[in-house]
């Protein structure tokens, strides 16, 4: 494995959160500076420390991300994309003002959403211990771990930006929208993990 295999990891890995990202800024138009940077912060480490979890427990996660991982980062989103869905049902019933003051992304949500668009960087985990005993990593596994992380922080930074410029021209679907966006994010990961 060489460097350059580790980056195109960590941008395959980003994808999901990269898209939860885009959703989050989309659902709250005035986000600051601080939040964009917690987003992806908080992205960023889980895709750090994923793999680093799978290296360190090898066999057992092996198990764990085959049967486990996609069904509980599909119940994890479909719970956050569902509350999204609901909440715009409710805002939808309840307008009597023409414009919406949508709910910022709270801090509970966003960590979940690390957690489940995560969950598959422990199969890379171990994969690292595979590509370490057979023909080695080009780096020791912390440094891939940290070069996936710093990756997916970037590219879910830049991600929330674009979804905040997006979201501000119809924030009051902004939540449909990135409720549903979640919902299919955790169906293609069961999706991948069943098949």
């Amino acid at each position: 494995m060489e460097i350059w295999e580790v980056c195109l990891t960590g941008v395959a890995l980003a994808m999901d959160a990269v898209a939860a990202g885009m959703t989050d800024g989309m659902a709250e138009p005035r986000m600051g500076l601080k939040k964009v940077v917690l987003i992806a912060g908080v992205f960023g480490f889980m895709q750090f420390i994923m793999p680093l979890f799978g290296y360190s427990f090898g066999t057992f996660f092996s198990f764990l991300v085959e049967k486990i991982a996609p069904w509980l980062s599909f119940v994890l989103l479909l719970a956050i994309g569902g509350k999204s869905v609901l909440e715009f049902s409710g805002q939808q019933e309840k307008r009597t003002l023409k414009l919406s003051c949508p709910r910022p992304v709270s801090a509970g949500e966003i960590v979940l959403q690390g957690i489940a668009t995560s969950l598959d960087a422990l199969a890379v985990g171990v994969t690292f211990l595979a590509v370490e005993t057979e023909n080695g990593l080009p780096m020791s596994v912390i440094w891939c771990s940290v070069l996936i992380g710093a990756v997916t922080f970037v590219l879910s930074a830049c991600a929330v930006f674009a979804g905040n410029r997006i979201g501000g021209r119809f924030a009051d679907r902004a939540r449909l929208v990135g409720g549903l966006v979640l919902i299919a994010i955790g169906a293609k990961i069961l999706g991948e993990g069943i098949l």
